[in-house]
């Protein structure tokens, strides 16, 4: 088990949004690496049942890649109406070239499959992440963030990354990506989930 807080950190992840939200969220005193750093644009092969799992296949693959205390994040949108899907396979309904505009044209057609009269409807739905800490010297550490909400009937907003502009946090009545960068960095599930393992920076 590490006795001093980490120092400096490999985040495994090719996904700009991401590593910027993380950035964000870590301790200034904390150097940063990224696969850019190593010239690493290949990602493991995501195999896992769940976002946990997923972020464990991240994190030991770039831990391994790189020599260093890694921090992978795993996160989706679940939608109650199409049986919790995207989920985990919410980047891959994006398509090779990471294409949101394609995977929520994807969501709106598969909610209109569901039921024509969605957009008149609040659907229940949620952002998961999961995050993963490990490396040398480190006892693997995971939490879970999560942040309940809804899905736009149209797109709105252009701030945030993925499925930001169609996902509106219960309690409000802005989408992600409607909100300021800041004002989403402090609410939602990656925040939630980095909370729970802040401790270890």
């Amino acid at each position: 088990m590490l006795k001093k807080k980490i120092s400096k950190i490999f985040i495994g992840s090719n996904n700009r949004g991401k590593l910027r939200e993380i950035r964000e969220l870590l301790p200034k005193r904390v150097k940063i690496y990224t696969p850019i750093h190593l010239n690493l644009s290949k990602s493991p092969i995501e195999n896992g049942k769940t976002f946990i799992q997923n972020s464990l296949i991240k994190s030991k693959y770039y831990s391994k890649k790189s020599a260093m205390i890694c921090l992978a994040d795993d996160s989706g949108l679940e939608i109650d109406i199409l049986n919790k899907r995207p989920g985990i396979f919410s980047a891959r309904w994006s398509g090779k070239k990471n294409n949101f505009n394609l995977a929520i044209k994807k969501v709106f057609n598969e909610l209109s499959k569901k039921d024509k009269n969605w957009k008149k409807k609040k659907i229940k739905a949620r952002f998961i992440c999961a995050l993963t800490i490990f490396g040398p010297g480190f006892k693997s550490k995971k939490s879970i963030g999560k942040i309940e909400g809804s899905i736009s009937s149209k797109k709105k907003g252009k701030n945030g990354f993925g499925y930001d502009p169609i996902f509106i946090p219960s309690g409000y009545n802005k989408t992600f990506g409607e909100m300021k960068p800041s004002k989403k960095f402090s609410i939602d599930h990656r925040y939630i989930a980095f909370k729970k393992i802040r401790k270890f920076f």
